[in-house]
């Protein structure tokens, strides 16, 4: 049993902000979609609840559905024009076929709260506010991630143990035509019998 100052492991690091919010948003998410079902069954009666729940699945699997077709459209028409060389024209700003998707899996969903904000990001203004703000988050991301090099980044995950001590080492290996010195050509030794 130690008594000294030193503790046998490290101190976790702090978890994100991010991983901490994240499962209570997405549980309050589920209350307030469960609440609102039971108030509009309530102000109703349960076939209404049904038959929206329905509608809601049917709409965001056709929303999918085209958007996946304009996607595969547009992919093959690309691909023909990379082979006939011509250059591919660019899509303006606001027309891609991502937050068309996210917004039929958000009607996909049941509940009315990500039905609204399926139908929200159905709306062409809306899309081009989310794709211009989602366009800059990710600039700022990729430069902050730039100020550090990936074989940097890479490399400090290799020498890092858990424990945070670094294991500084090269690795030399034997090639089989090669002997060195007075090592033997066989096969070797069982290390324990």
């Amino acid at each position: 049993m130690t008594t000294g100052a030193q503790t046998p492991y490290p101190a976790r690091p702090r978890r994100s902000r991010l991983r901490t919010l994240l499962p209570l948003g997405v549980a309050a998410w589920f209350v307030l979609e469960i609440w609102l079902l039971t108030v509009v069954a309530a102000a109703s009666n349960g076939l209404v609840v049904l038959l929206l729940l329905v509608a809601g699945l049917v709409l965001g699997s056709a929303v999918v559905k085209r958007a996946g077709r304009r996607a595969f459209r547009d992919l093959t028409g690309t691909l023909q024009q990379q082979q006939s060389g011509t250059a591919p024209a660019s899509r303006p700003n606001g027309e891609g076929n991502g937050l068309t998707m996210l917004g039929g899996l958000l009607l996909i969903l049941p509940g009315f709260v990500s039905d609204a904000l399926g139908l929200l990001l159905l709306v062409p203004p809306v899309q081009k506010a989310v794709s211009r703000r989602a366009e800059r988050a990710f600039e700022r991301k990729l430069r902050e991630a730039a100020q550090g090099s990936l074989g940097d980044a890479f490399r400090q995950s290799r020498i890092h143990r858990p424990d945070g001590k670094v294991v500084q080492g090269e690795v030399v290996r034997e090639e089989p035509g090669h002997a060195t010195g007075d090592a033997p050509q066989g096969p070797r030794p069982p290390l324990s019998r």
